[in-house]
């Protein structure tokens, strides 16, 4: 989401005047886009203060904005560090308060500025912000707000617009897209089902993924709808944060396990019964913390039993870090950082057992996949597969970047497939 920000930021910069520049010691205005999700991030931003500092002191024009998702407490820490701490529902006045004339725009709310897409052929489309679910753990609907979803042809337009430039790759972006609320033209409230029907009836040959989703808001028809629609990606991201009872009530995340492994069940049948060929095995990750306060060998026992149960392909595993203003913030952290890093260890090497065995599933096979990185040096291309797999291919050619190749797969491994025989172009 704050990669889908900073494009609209520098839509706004480049408006007043601006040039971006990937190089610290070219800048004239150094802007910090800040995620608060995981203390791993924090650390980041504190980690380029001392070359910050180094560049005000080089430079005394430099100019310096901190925005983004900020806790409280780091916002009083880094007041003193940066020039503006400015909010990014604030957008179209920054050009004012950094002494440029108010520019002329009829949006009324930030993510309506057109962004300046980073890549030619993969774009992120925001189409709601904000979070009403108040995870115990998480900081979200502290810096981000309450649930707001944007107009439905805005989101349409946008689509439209990428569809047309032949973007290949195209994520829809919310906290919790389930939620998604939005209005039409006409003034009639559709949900997000409703949206993915509409998106996909609009020209183009463009693979559609999202994230995130919440269980609690997983209906049984927008598992019909996914399964459906030819344009949606055979992939699933699919929070679970642990695979105890007791410990998702003190996270309040409102649904119990057998909940979660029903939407799992259901979702893999749909796929398998509407979809084709290796489009019927959906590819399924999820987010799962562990040591969570007061989480016991036990609790934690039931995610393990979870992880080998369903089977994950992917997983990002955090360990707790508790997060300013968050009710999980006030809980005893009684949990050892060793013990943390001990778990973890353990659900990832689950993981990759797993993720190898759904992995063989296509040796030999025939996929299309999305070349997204070139190495001439290495002589290999990298892409992604409509499952959202890795996959390396050997052998390059530049003007296959941002293009739908389909390959052979050879060979695999938990984290990759690999392909060293390319076919003609799809």
């Amino acid at each position: 989401m704050n990669y889908a920000d900073s494009e609209r930021i520098i839509t706004i910069l480049e408006n007043a005047g601006y040039q971006s520049t990937p190089l610290l010691d070219q800048a004239e205005l150094v802007i910090v886009n800040m995620c608060s999700v995981r203390q791993k991030a924090v650390d980041r931003i504190y980690g380029l203060i001392p070359k910050i500092r180094q560049q005000k002191a080089e430079n005394s024009h430099l100019q310096t904005i901190l925005t983004g998702c900020i806790s409280n407490k780091d916002q009083e820490k880094l007041r003193e560090e940066f020039d503006f701490i400015l909010e990014k529902e604030n957008l179209l006045s920054w050009p004012k308060l950094l002494g440029f004339p108010q520019q002329k725009n009829k949006s009324q709310h930030y993510l309506e500025v057109s962004p300046t897409y980073q890549s030619p052929f993969s774009a992120f489309v925001p189409i709601m912000t904000g979070c009403n679910n108040f995870c115990t753990f998480c900081i979200v609907p502290y810096t981000r707000g309450r649930e707001y979803s944007r107009p439905v042809e805005n989101i349409l337009f946008e689509i439209n617009h990428l569809a047309q430039k032949n973007y290949k790759e195209i994520w829809l972006l919310g906290q919790n897209v389930n939620s998604f609320s939005g209005k039409t033209a006409n003034g009639d409230i559709i949900n997000f089902s409703q949206l993915l029907i509409l998106i996909n009836k609009i020209p183009g040959d463009f693979w559609l993924f999202f994230t995130s989703s919440h269980p609690k808001d997983f209906s049984d028809e927008l598992i019909e709808t996914m399964a459906r629609l030819p344009k949606i990606a055979p992939y699933l991201n699919l929070p679970v944060q642990s695979g105890n009872n007791k410990v998702l009530a003190t996270m309040n995340r409102s649904y119990s396990i057998e909940q979660y492994n029903e939407i799992v069940k259901k979702v893999r049948k749909s796929f398998w019964e509407k979809r084709k060929g290796l489009e019927r095995l959906l590819s399924l990750s999820t987010d799962a913390i562990v040591g969570f306060p007061q989480e016991t060998e036990d609790e934690f026992n039931d995610t393990i039993a979870l992880f080998k149960r369903i089977k994950y392909d992917s997983a990002h595993i955090a360990k707790f870090s508790p997060r300013p203003q968050t009710a999980a913030a006030q809980m005893i952290d009684n949990v050892p950082h060793r013990e943390k890093v001990k778990r973890k260890e353990k659900l990832n090497s689950i993981l990759a057992k797993t993720a190898l065995e759904n992995n063989r599933h296509y040796l030999s096979q025939k996929i299309p996949v999305l070349i997204e990185e070139i190495s001439i040096e290495h002589q290999f291309m990298l892409g992604r597969s409509r499952s959202y797999k890795v996959v390396k291919i050997e052998g390059f050619n530049p003007s296959l970047l941002g293009k739908i190749i389909l390959v052979e797969i050879t060979n695999v491994t938990p984290w990759r497939l690999e392909a060293r025989k390319k076919l003609p172009l799809k």
